[in-house]
Parts: structure tokens; sequence; C-alpha cells
């Protein structure tokens, strides 16, 4: 599955020919599906990279912004960028605008794509920023005077297209808009070859040569969508379509409409795929889950998925019937959610990566018995551990060229011999296997000097029936003799519908009850030493990874 070419250019040149007439990317709107075969994305793609070389004044290695939803026509526009030799600064939709215009005062886009939905906040950003110069809609039926409408493009596909160097920067990823300078992770062409020449042997072990269909549920902004659902996936001839809904009713719609195969994903969303199968069995008549239980138990003995498949049948056809497994990435898996999902037929390979990594370091295609693993690291990557510390380190073609304008923040992650530090805490097996176990940033000390990391807490926090959601981290103390140092501290959200059937102080005594039980499947210093209950959901980045210092503020520790 090697790259015919190292150059990107050529990348898109060579797939619009292989798969021509096969669709590459699609969604529905309100006229119905729309989809894109790979001659027509590419054909898109030129005319737009056409304009922007010869009839504007963009100049190589400027910086052009996408503020969209997901849709083929982001991939249209990321497309034309590569072409027109100008670097991609995708953005979070969910920011906001001041957040939005902190970002963009340090990338400086002369460009911004965007859809009709966010064109007012486009155009706001456009009189505060002077080096934004055109905006350009990227919906067909948008109609407005002052943006140039892509479908509106002269049909002219050709151009001399502006080659870049392989260590030329491809992508800007902005992991923070909030607080001081933001952070923009600069990926290189070099480093997205890598990873779909390292993605390659992985698809090739999960799905052997199959060309399948994808559903896309995670933003584009996000490099792991970027690298893999989109970058990837278009690499090796499947078929992504997107969904701006993420309700389960409407996914698994679109997962039968059009026999989706194969899913990226973050633990998140699975999840809440499994908190709805158990709701509707819960309701189902008692014969179904005795019927249910037993087939549970019984799969456990059972190696092969085709049979699994069999004996959840009913569960499988919702899912469209087609539904092989997923890739799960951007946050810790919870092991029993991928168990159940294993379980009933449906292989889950979780991945571990950072924006700093381009970003994927392993995806776990041989060792799925052992959930907790993320797998070997792809190919191209060295690790190592910090004998000190238990950092994972790691070292390769993909990772990052340096944070933008920040080379003083790139040399504290990056060291002098090119080794990134993740900055999460890790195990490496005999046969090369990583096991995450934390995060440094988050590893509490206790006044003894004993270390807690609240990763291992909350897995253990999360067998609770009772809570839907739970954060640990460490809280200072401000009295008493031991002043100034951490206790551990659980914030938790219980499940909604306990509220209807309990009182607030009712669910507070259950709740605690629950978690001191809990707690005692954990030595002694890591139990928490005390427990807040929130009724509101805990703030969530787009990846659906707790925010901590929001936590914190939220509770009134900072």
């Amino acid at each position: 599955m090697g790259l015919r070419s190292k150059d990107v250019l050529s990348l898109l040149e060579d797939k619009t020919c292989d798969y021509e007439s096969r669709v590459a990317l699609g969604t529905k709107d309100s006229f119905g599906w729309k989809e894109f075969t790979y001659r027509g994305i590419g054909q898109l793609s030129r005319k737009i990279a056409r304009y922007i070389i010869e009839e504007s004044d963009v100049a190589k290695g400027e910086r052009v912004a996408i503020l969209s939803e997901s849709k083929p026509e982001y991939g249209a526009a990321v497309f034309a960028s590569v072409l027109s030799g100008l670097v991609v600064v995708p953005l979070d939709v969910k920011l906001t605008k001041y957040e939005l215009k902190s970002i963009l005062t340090d990338a400086q886009p002369t460009i911004i794509f965007t859809s009709q939905y966010y064109l007012e906040t486009a155009f706001a950003l456009k009189q505060e920023i002077p080096s934004i110069k055109y905006i350009f809609v990227i919906d067909q039926y948008s109609k407005n005077e002052n943006v140039i409408n892509i479908y509106d493009l002269p049909d002219n596909y050709n151009a001399k297209w502006r080659r870049r160097s392989s260590k030329s920067t491809a992508f800007i990823i902005y992991t923070s808009g909030t607080t001081g300078q933001p952070k923009g992770v600069e990926i290189s062409y070099r480093n997205i070859t890598s990873q779909l020449e390292d993605l390659g042997y992985a698809l090739a072990e999960i799905l052997g040569d199959r060309k399948v269909t994808v559903l896309s549920i995670l933003p584009m902004n996000h490099l792991f969508e970027m690298t893999v659902g989109f970058c990837t996936f278009l690499n090796y001839g499947f078929s992504v379509y997107y969904t701006q809904s993420l309700k389960p009713k409407d996914i698994l719609g679109i997962m039968t409409e059009k026999k989706v195969e194969f899913m990226i994903v973050v633990p998140a969303f699975l999840k809440l795929l499994k908190t709805g199968i158990e709701s509707e069995l819960k309701n189902a008549p008692k014969i179904t889950q005795m019927a249910f239980n037993a087939m549970y138990h019984i799969a456990k003995f059972i190696p092969f998925y085709s049979i699994k498949k069999i004996l959840f049948k009913k569960i499988h056809d919702k899912f469209g019937g087609h539904f092989i497994g997923c890739i799960s990435g951007g946050a810790p898996l919870d092991v029993n959610v991928g168990r159940f999902f294993e379980r009933i037929g449906i292989k889950v390979y979780q991945g571990y990566g950072l924006s700093e990594t381009s970003p994927v370091v392993s995806v776990n295609t041989d060792k799925r018995s052992v959930l907790a693993s993320v797998g070997r690291p792809l190919k191209h990557f060295e690790t190592r551990i910090d004998p000190q510390t238990g950092e994972l380190q790691l070292k390769g073609p993909s990772v990052m060229k340096g944070y933008h304008n920040q080379p003083e923040l790139t040399a504290e992650v990056v060291d002098e011999d090119g080794w990134l530090h993740t900055g999460d805490i890790a195990n490496i097996d005999k046969d090369g296997h990583i096991y995450i176990t934390g995060r440094i940033k988050n590893m509490i000390v206790l006044a003894g000097g004993k270390k807690v990391f609240p990763e291992e807490v909350e897995a253990v926090l999360e067998k609770s029936e009772y809570l839907a959601e739970t954060c640990v981290m460490g809280l200072h103390r401000s009295f008493g003799a031991k002043d100034g140092t951490e206790e551990v501290v659980a914030i938790v959200v219980p499940k909604e519908d306990l509220y209807k059937k309990y009182s607030e102080e009712e669910i507070d005594k259950m709740v605690k009850a629950d978690i001191k039980m809990l707690s005692t499947q954990l030595t002694q210093y890591k139990r928490p030493s005390s427990v807040i209950i929130k009724k509101e959901p805990l703030p969530r980045t787009t990846t659906r990874k707790v925010k901590r210092n929001e936590v914190k503020k939220l509770v009134g520790a900072v």
C-alpha cells in the first residue's frame, strides 16, 4: 500500500485518475444526497486553484483559513489550497468570534473559505483582521454580492500548479485560542506523506485491500479527521460521507442507507451508542433481555466475528448490516465500552496520537483482546520512556515542524535530538505495545510525595451505574496542617434520569456511597478525599475531552 509519489501535489492527480468514477465525498442536505466522484472533487479543486493562482494576488506560501462544517466542498478547498501552494488553517466552528480573532491574528490568512452558515462570522473577522482579502463561500446555493462563490467561478481547470518542498508547512492546526498566544501546530508535507504511508500498513491489517464506505462524524479542523478520515481514506480510494447530526437515530439512518462499513470515532461516541443500545434493552420485554444476556455471555468464548454478527443480528441490522468496526482515538478508550462492542461483533481499534505527531502514533491492530493497549508504534516512529518521569518520547518523520511563531515553546517540547516529549506517561511491553497510563500535567502530588494519575481513578469510578460523567483532579488545600498540598477530588455528574426518581439529597447519598464502595478497588492514597456533585454537564472540547482547567474554575479552585 505504498505511496506512488512522495509529492503531495501529484497525489490528487494520481487518485482522481485511479478512482475517477467512484464516490469520494458525499453529504445530505435539504435537496437530498450530494455526491462527488474523485473526478468531480478534482475538477472543483482545480477550478478554485486556477482562480486563486491566475485571478487573485495571493502569493505562494500565504495562509488560507477554512470556517465550515464538514462537507465535500471543504475537501475541495483543502485540495485547491495545496494546488495553489497555500497553507491551510482549519478553524473550529465552535469557537467564539473572540477566540477565532486571536487565532487569525496569529495565522494572518489572506483567504477565508466559509459555508453560508458562518458567513456573518467571516465578514466580522475580515473587518478586524487586515490580512484577509478574500472570502469564498463554498455552498452551491449561496448568493451574496460581496463574496466569491466557488460554484460561480469560470469552468477553467488548468494552471501552473505551485509546487512546494516536503519541508513546507501544509497545515497549521490550532489547539487553543483562549489564553495567551494561540498554539498553532505546523504540519509539513513530509509529516503528511509519512502518515499516509504508515497508516496504509495499518489499514492493510484492518481491511486488507478493500475499498470501503466510511461515515465521518468528527470535525475537519481536528487533525485526526483531516489526516485519517480525509487524506488517508481518499488516498486509498474510500468513499467518505459526512453527517451534520450526531443524533444516533440520524447516524444509524445514514449507515443503513449508504451501507457504511467503517468509521473513525472518539470514545465518547462509542459510549453514547452503548448507552443507547442498553436503554433500548431496558425497555424490551424480559425474555429479550434474558436472551441478550445469555448470548452476551456465550460470545465471550466465540473468536469468530461472523458468528457474533449472527448472534446479535438485530443490533447489526440497526447499524446497517455492513459495519465492520472503527478506529477510536482522541481520548482514552473505556475498556468496558471497547469490550462491549468486540463482544457483539464490532471491531474496535484503539489508536493514540497527538496534534504534534500529525497525529497518529499507533493503532492496536493485532492485540485487541488487550483493549487497554494503543498498539505498536507506526512503522516510522522510534519510541522511548524517560526512566525518571515515565514520559513517552517519540521521534520520526511525522513529528511536527514546530509551533507557529513560537520557537521557545517548540524547543520545550522537541529536544535538540528531535525527540518529542509527549507529556504522556506510558509503559511499553516486551512486544512493543504501548499503554498510556496518564498525563504528567494532570498528575496529583500528595503531601507525602505519592503520585496519583486521575485517569486511573476515573477508570474505576466510571463503573458506577449512577454517573454520567467523572473528572478527578488534584485541588489545593488552603488550610490546616496540609496547607498548600493537593488532595484527590472527584467532580461527578449523576445520570439525568436519577433526578426523576430521587431527591437531590438521596442522589447525593447514593452517589457518594457508590464512589466509596468502588474506591476500595484503589490503594488508600488514590481514593478521592472529597466528592463534588454537579448537575450540569462538564465543559468539553470538540473531541469530548473534559476541559480540566474549566472544571477547576467551576468548582472555585482557581
